[in-house]
């Protein structure tokens, strides 16, 4: 069951999410699964998160998780860390119509995903990055 699982992860992140293939979601994600963001908010509903999902490609296109370098579980819960990178090169929406111009600078960090998983499907997503870092390393932050 934790080998399933972590493959059904790898291939979400791999594949799913590095590709935008967002109506495959539903195969790593309950239809009302709960995330929690690393600046502490929560969403509900695979069709929320999804549009959460496509917020990081608009000024961000080339998004993208290709390597899992620790993966482990127990239980109904995983454990992955990821190297999360992409390059800020399209305007990033801010609110109002009003829009951060792209720096081109590039991100790689390193993030983390605790799920937790009921019938072969997570049902909540813990994700974890350091915010501040991702900020310094497009350029909107010192």
């Amino acid at each position: 069951m934790i080998q399933g699982h972590l493959v059904t992860f790898d291939t979400l992140d791999f594949t799913v999410f590095s590709n935008q293939q967002w109506t495959r979601l539903h195969e790593s994600h309950s239809k009302d699964i709960k995330v929690y963001w690393p600046d502490g908010h929560m969403t509900q509903g695979i069709d929320v998160h999804i549009q959460d999902l496509k917020a990081l490609f608009v000024y961000a296109p080339d998004t993208r998780i290709k390597e899992h370098p620790i993966r482990f579980g127990s239980g109904n819960f995983t454990a992955v860390t990821g190297v999360f990178e992409g390059t800020f090169t399209k305007p990033m929406p801010i609110g109002n119509g009003k829009f951060i111009q792209p720096t081109g600078r590039a991100f790689k960090m390193p993030m983390a995903t605790m799920g937790i998983w009921e019938n072969g499907v997570m049902v909540e997503e813990h994700l974890f990055w350091d915010n501040q870092t991702y900020m310094k390393q497009i350029g909107l932050a010192k």
